[in-house]
C-alpha cells in the first residue's frame, strides 16, 4: 500500500469523524430544543388552566343565584391577604351551572413548598369549597401574590381591616416545569435560584368582580 492511499484513508478517517460528530451535535441539539420546547409548553398550558379557573371564580365573589342572600356586597370577602383569599360565592353544582341559589365559601391559598419535584421552589396552591378538607394541587407554582385596592385605586395596605374596602384586585402567577433542563447551553437562561426551570409569568391587573361593584 502506497504512502498515497495511507493518507487518503487517514484523510477520509478525519472527514468521516468530523460529519459523525457534526450530526451527533445536531442530533443533541434538536433533542435538547424539543425537550425545551416541551417543558415550555407544558408550563405554560398549567399556567392556563390556573388562570382560567382563578379568574372565573373571582369575578364570582359577591355572587348568588338567589342575590337576596348576598345583600350587602361589602361582607363577601371574609379574608384577604397576599397569598390568602376567602369569599362568600354561590358555585356551580351538577346541573346547576350558575348555582343552586345557596351561599358557598371559597377559599384560595398559597401553601407550603410540596417537596414532591425535583423543582425546590414550586408550592401547592389550594382551593377549598366550604369546609372541605385542603387538597393541595401541585401545577407548578411558585409565585402566587395578591394585591388589592379601594374605590380609589389606592393600595390597601397589610393587614387590611376593612374587607369590604376591597374594590378591585391584582393577582401576579408563576408557573414553572416541575423538572429541570440541566443541558449547559440552556443554564445562561435562567436565574440561580431556578436554574433549568422554564417558566411562565401572568398578572391580571385591576380584575373587577362585578358584585363588588354593587355598593
Amino acid at each position: 500500500m502506497g504512502s498515497q492511499t495511507i493518507l487518503d484513508l487517514i484523510a477520509s478517517s478525519m472527514v468521516f469523524g468530523s460529519l459523525l460528530l457534526m450530526c451527533m451535535r445536531m442530533n443533541m441539539s434538536v433533542a435538547t430544543n424539543l425537550n425545551a420546547y416541551k417543558g415550555d409548553l407544558v408550563v405554560q398550558q398549567n399556567l392556563v388552566e390556573i388562570v382560567k379557573l382563578l379568574e372565573y371564580d373571582f369575578r364570582k365573589i359577591g355572587y348568588c343565584k338567589d342575590p337576596s342572600k348576598i345583600p350587602d356586597p361589602t361582607k363577601a370577602i371574609r379574608y384577604a391577604d397576599s397569598i390568602r383569599i376567602k369569599f362568600y360565592t354561590d358555585l356551580a353544582t351538577p346541573g346547576n351551572p350558575y348555582g343552586d341559589g345557596n351561599i358557598d365559601t371559597l377559599d384560595y391559598y398559597l401553601g407550603s413548598f410540596s417537596g414532591g419535584t425535583p423543582n425546590p421552589l414550586d408550592r401547592y396552591i389550594f382551593r377549598v369549597e366550604n369546609n372541605a378538607t385542603p387538597v393541595g394541587v401541585d401545577l407548578g407554582v411558585t409565585t402566587f401574590n395578591l394585591q388589592y385596592f379601594d374605590v380609589n385605586k389606592a393600595v390597601l395596605t397589610y393587614p387590611i381591616s376593612n374587607y369590604g374596602s376591597i374594590a378591585t384586585m391584582q393577582i401576579t402567577i408563576q408557573c414553572q416545569n416541575l423538572a429541570a433542563n440541566t443541558v449547559s447551553q440552556y443554564a445562561g437562561r435562567f436565574d440561580s435560584l431556578s436554574l433549568g426551570y422554564q417558566s411562565a409569568y401572568w398578572r391580571q391587573v385591576r380584575l373587577v368582580a362585578r358584585n363588588l361593584k354593587n355598593r
